[in-house]
């Protein structure tokens, strides 16, 4: 991704100013992490997180943190995305091929928990039970 506008990507998601480079790498901290990429010519890669208090070992094959693919998984991963829908919303299970198997296509529920990345627990329609956590792809919300 263009080095720009990766750094407005994140400047704009986190509501933090990067600095300057060192040496072509960028790296600030957020909450108790240290995150950290490098531009090569007008390219963003190499996205790494780590713990605060945790470093790599060069007497071992210890690498503190994980790196992402790209930017969009490097965000979600310091900072969790906003629900799609919040508790107390009347959701529809979608009729695709998943929700079919998992007998959910058509039904009507309401959402009573929120899980990470988009998974929900769904209190649905004639049941006292509720549903193990379902990812928000095969939800729609009514109306």
């Amino acid at each position: 991704m263009d080095i720009k506008k990766t750094i407005k990507k994140i400047e704009n998601y986190l509501g933090i100013k990067l600095g300057n480079p060192d040496n072509g790498k960028y790296t600030f901290e957020y909450d108790d992490l240290v995150c950290s990429f490098r531009e090569q010519g007008d390219e963003a890669h190499s996205f790494h997180v780590r713990r605060v208090n945790d470093s790599s070992c060069y007497l071992s094959d210890y690498m503190a943190g994980y790196f992402s693919k790209n930017a969009t998984q490097f965000l979600h991963s310091i900072k969790r995305p906003d629900a799609k829908y919040p508790a107390g919303t009347l959701i529809r299970g979608k009729s695709n091929k998943r929700a079919i198997r998992n007998g959910i296509a058509e039904e009507v529920g309401v959402v009573v928990d929120i899980g990470n990345y988009g998974a929900y627990k769904i209190l649905w329609n004639g049941t006292e039970n509720v549903s193990t956590y379902i990812h928000e792809r095969d939800l729609e919300k009514v109306g």
